[in-house]
């Protein structure tokens, strides 16, 4: 893999998140640009997105740049054409690949044959564009990401393994309450330790999601379903019952704790309609900054504040 590409939290160190982040602060503040013009981004999605289509196809108009956004229909990737194909033509097409895919080993593959850097927009394992967006909207909200706690109540899926990691780096005290059989991958947790003894924070692992939110700064959730697992959604909607963030929920974590949902959001499940509408609730905010979390990225991934590793 090669070290241009962003496919993980994991792929930078503490000092390079934060350099990102303040990144993306003056990214926003700064307006359109053309920090990317005459550049081209390809959006490669096996999957459709609203927040994930519109925040890069923004971003990347924002610095100047051009898209071309291919549909679920038109990739066909390790079907209709091989994965290390796709990279090589694309490769000499565009000068940036998004990828939007079921599959992390899809993304390693594509990193693998593209002479271009490839961006993790979403796996099976991953969401680290997301965190990013996270990391910014709580460094926004409460001033600072180290010495915080953050709840996350649900599924140990993709978004709550990057936010692991990303917690780690950051410095942020980072829980997860899932129900038994759902838990965050022990990989993941490890990885998640270990950059929490650098930063200082601790990472710990639950099934009650009261005990796991007490407290917190900042109380996160996401679907119990995501997409490709529409035929366990009948079992899953009975195993996370107890899971919703609710107004009880709520009222355990801190007095002027945040709510964060990274969207699409199914409300009665996974939160009540009366959290996600609340003063607490932050999601828009979360989606508004994918935007600015990805000009960074983008920036970065061409070498242009120099952050990323293949770029230092």
């Amino acid at each position: 893999m090669h070290t241009k590409d962003f496919l993980s939290i994991a792929d930078l160190s503490g000092t390079d998140l934060q350099l990102l982040l303040a990144e993306a602060v003056d990214l926003k503040a700064g307006g359109w640009n053309s920090a990317l013009s005459g550049k081209t981004l390809a959006l490669l999605f096996e999957k459709p997105s609203l927040r994930t289509r519109v925040s890069f196809e923004m971003a990347m108009r924002a610095l100047g740049g051009e898209v071309l956004y291919l549909s679920p229909a038109e990739v066909g990737l390790g079907k209709r054409e091989s994965v290390a194909d796709v990279a090589r033509v694309l490769s000499r097409y565009a000068d940036i690949l998004a990828v939007r895919t079921f599959s992390q080993q899809t993304l390693e593959e594509l990193g693998n044959y593209a002479d271009i850097p490839v961006i993790n927009a979403l796996s099976d394992e991953e969401h680290p564009c997301q965190i990013l967006a996270d990391l910014l909207t709580i460094f926004e909200h409460k001033g600072t990401l180290k010495g915080l706690t953050l709840a996350f109540i649900g599924d140990g899926n993709n978004v709550a393994a990057s936010l692991a990691l990303g917690c780690g780096l950051a410095g942020i005290n980072f829980k997860i309450a899932s129900p038994a059989g759902y838990e965050l991958n022990g990989t993941i947790v490890e990885r998640a330790m270990i950059m929490a003894e650098t930063s200082g924070a601790e990472i710990r692992c639950d099934h009650d999601p009261y005990l796991t939110a007490q407290g917190a700064d900042i109380v996160y959730t996401d679907t119990w379903t995501s997409m490709g697992q529409e035929a366990e959604n009948t079992t899953r909607l009975k195993d996370f019952a107890m899971y919703c963030v609710d107004s009880a929920l709520m009222a355990v974590a801190d007095r002027d704790a945040i709510f964060m949902h990274c969207l699409p959001a199914h409300r009665g499940q996974e939160v009540s309609d009366e959290v996600i509408e609340s003063h607490a609730s932050v999601v828009f905010d979360q989606a508004e900054n994918r935007m600015h979390a990805q000009k960074a990225v983008l920036v970065n991934v061409m070498g242009g504040a120099g952050i990323l590793p293949g770029y230092r």
